[in-house]
């Protein structure tokens, strides 16, 4: 940003059609007066109340993670480990700490860790599914408000399901009530993160920023920074309410495992209180949230495939959104190699300490309360100097390479390398001091280089980058694991991916240059047939 320009030039210019701009896409410096393209609809929505806001937060309070992404897959793996047997003895054996376990799989058999591993890859190759196909349906209409509140329903009621798993010959039903939970699961994370953009640009604060930039009050550059702050504020309290909520939960559990560590029953029990908590928190956004209906479904167009004619469009728009995409891209190979090195360590965990849901409840308050403190603490640092959000994420960056470059000591070390049970305390404290943040400012920077109004699309497009990503690496990792016979033998492939992801984004991403990319974009759009005519013409006549 070199200069400043008039506020009515600054003004007109974020309002005035495209076409006159069209500049801006061929890959020239984009000057001030192109900084905002502003939606003209947003000042007609309703301003956040604080109710609305505070049941925003509450949900992830509860959505916390706990059941469907810790407790689940512990008694789903410990109902296989239970039905397995050791292939050096035999079928009617008993799986040993030491030995293999397997399971009959396919017309053979199968180590329980790969079938874990498959099992989230197939719910991740689900999500793609679901993520490219209800994603954009969620930015018209009033569609997006009911699509979180389905995937909520359905993932509380696969929670509550589990009280039947009993026994170790229900792992199969243990096996598809975790994969639907995940699923599920992850899609309220990729649904409720594609709301708070909308409401960021919606708070009373970001209302008064642009009638701010509009009387000429503050420079096209000072809006944009505390318009960045404002979002990274919501995302920053949202994820640490999570936090909070992992907390409080972890230690509402404690009332279950501790007097009852003897009953048989335990673990199913503590699911169902987990639950609860989550349906006690999460059910008041859904009835708080006020309406801001996108745009109507173009004429001609169905809900079964716009969703797809959409993202083939978007996905058209390579060259005019290039660091929008580079962050996908980049952000794809990040989530998998995180995401999988956190699936393989957790199977490492649960190993070592023999499915405890008592001994994963202490670890997993140690993370809690890290990630709640380092959230907190990662926003002060950034607000109070101003840093940019690209520079936060590079930061917890480090860390994710970290992780599995600590499990590859575990290769050349029986001593270290995720080999002791002070190395999953700290693994847990670091994961918990960086990743959190991570989470913050990983979506924080999806929603910088989103077009405005297409919030739900390009948060499907995320959420395939950030869940649906890791359909490749736990097959991959569990292929390794499954010829070697090691865990540790999947950590260099998450190495070198992370890292490989680290450097996309460093290097490949130019967050100012792709929001006002992004802004220019959107209103090109609307500009032409107001707005929703082109998506279908578009994919019809395969421009």
């Amino acid at each position: 940003m070199s200069r400043m320009a008039p506020p009515e030039a600054v003004v007109s210019a974020a309002l005035e059609p495209l076409e006159l701009r069209e500049d801006s896409f061929k890959g020239s410096v984009i000057e001030d007066t192109e900084i905002v393209a502003a939606d003209s609809a947003i000042d007609n929505e309703p301003i956040v109340t604080q109710k609305e806001l505070w049941s925003y937060y509450l949900y992830y309070n509860g959505d916390n993670g706990v059941g469907p992404l810790g407790y689940t897959v512990t008694l789903f793996q410990t109902l296989a480990n239970n039905a397995g047997y050791d292939p050096a003895k035999g079928p009617g054996s008993s799986c040993s700490p030491s030995g293999q376990c397997v399971l009959p799989w396919a017309g053979g058999v199968k180590s329980v860790n790969s079938i874990v591993l498959i099992a989230q890859g197939v719910s991740f190759a689900i999500m793609t599914l679901l993520f490219t196909t209800v994603g954009s349906i969620a930015d018209y209409g009033g569609f997006g408000r009911w699509v979180l509140l389905v995937f909520t329903v359905l993932c509380w009621a696969t929670q509550f399901a589990t009280i039947s798993l009993t026994s170790p010959d229900r792992w199969r039903l243990g096996m598809a009530l975790y994969m639907i939970g995940f699923i599920t699961y992850g899609a309220t994370l990729v649904f409720y993160a594609a709301i708070f953009p909308r409401l960021a640009r919606n708070t009373a604060h970001a209302r008064q920023l642009r009638e701010k930039l509009r009387r000429g009050e503050i420079s096209a550059e000072e809006y944009e920074l505390e318009e960045s702050m404002e979002t990274n504020r919501i995302s920053n309290i949202s994820t640490a309410h999570s936090n909070i909520g992992y907390i409080v939960t972890l230690g509402l559990n404690l009332s279950i495992l501790l007097p009852l560590a003897s009953n048989p029953k335990v673990n199913n029990y503590t699911l169902l209180l987990t639950n609860g908590y989550w349906v006690l928190l999460g059910i008041w956004w859904f009835v708080f949230q006020q309406p801001r209906p996108g745009s109507p479904l173009p004429k001609g167009a169905h809900y079964a495939t716009i969703g797809w004619k959409q993202i083939w469009v978007a996905l058209q728009q390579y060259k005019q959104l290039p660091y929008t995409f580079m962050y996908l891209a980049g952000f794809f190979l990040l989530a998998d190699g995180f995401n999988t090195t956190q699936n393989l360590v957790q199977i490492c965990q649960n190993d070592r300490f023999q499915f405890s849901f008592l001994q994963n409840t202490y670890l997993g308050l140690a993370q809690a309360v890290t990630s709640t403190a380092s959230t907190l603490g990662f926003w002060y640092i950034q607000r109070y100097w101003k840093i940019s959000t690209k520079k936060m994420f590079a930061v917890t960056n480090v860390v994710t390479i970290l992780l599995p470059l600590w499990g590859m000591v575990g290769l050349w070390s029986s001593k270290f390398g995720y080999r002791n049970v002070w190395e999953y305390w700290a693994y847990n404290v670091m994961t918990g001091l960086f990743q959190a943040p991570y989470y913050a400012f990983s979506q924080t920077m999806m929603a910088e280089l989103t077009p405005p109004g297409y919030d739900n699309m390009f948060f499907g497009l995320f959420g395939l980058s950030n869940r649906a990503s890791s359909l490749i690496g736990p097959n991959i990792v569990q292929a390794i694991i499954d010829k070697s016979g090691n865990n540790w033998e999947g950590f260099p492939f998450l190495f070198a991916l992370c890292t490989c992801a680290c450097l996309v984004i460093w290097f490949g991403v130019d967050v100012p240059k792709g929001r006002h990319d992004a802004a220019a974009w959107a209103e090109k759009r609307r500009s032409k047939n107001g707005e929703d005519k082109q998506p279908a013409e578009e994919s019809e006549g395969g421009r």
